[in-house]
């Protein structure tokens, strides 16, 4: 049952993506320049998340340890987010949102098998196999049919 309630939690973050991303574009559009939706997007997201941020220590009577990670961990994750958000605000109109989602989660999933196999960041090792690259290169096909018919 936990894995049906993960399955659907991740469900429904993919959707909030895909939602995410004409709302973006529409925004960029409205501003004259799709970087400035992605700066809006990003603080509005940065005001959220600080009100959850403060809302969970508060319940939870603990705060966050701001000096325990290393100082590029802060930059690093917002820096790749920028990446992604600015490009998919810039595709969207360009190409759908059906296809920058399908060609966003083949990107994802391509480096997701890379970094399983080297291990990333201390993640455990899972080995590259015939399975693994197949369902990559049907997911990648899967995202040309939806962009080109």
């Amino acid at each position: 049952m936990a894995a049906f309630l993960w399955a659907l939690l991740g469900i429904a973050a993919g959707a909030c993506i895909a939602i995410q991303a004409p709302i973006n574009a529409l925004l960029g559009r409205g501003l004259g320049m799709p970087v400035a939706a992605a700066c809006v997007s990003f603080f509005s997201g940065a005001l959220v998340l600080a009100l959850v941020v403060f809302a969970t220590a508060a319940f939870e009577g603990r705060a966050p340890d701001w000096r325990g990670p290393d100082a590029w961990l802060y930059f690093a994750g917002g820096a790749l987010g920028t990446v992604y958000v600015t490009t998919a605000i810039f595709l969207t109109p360009r190409i759908g949102a059906a296809a920058v989602m399908a060609f966003a989660v083949s990107g994802q999933l391509m480096a997701g098998i890379l970094l399983d196999r080297i291990g990333f960041l201390g993640m455990a090792v899972r080995e590259i196999s015939l399975g693994r690259i197949a369902g990559a290169m049907l997911l990648v096909v899967g995202a040309l049919l939806i962009r080109l018919y």
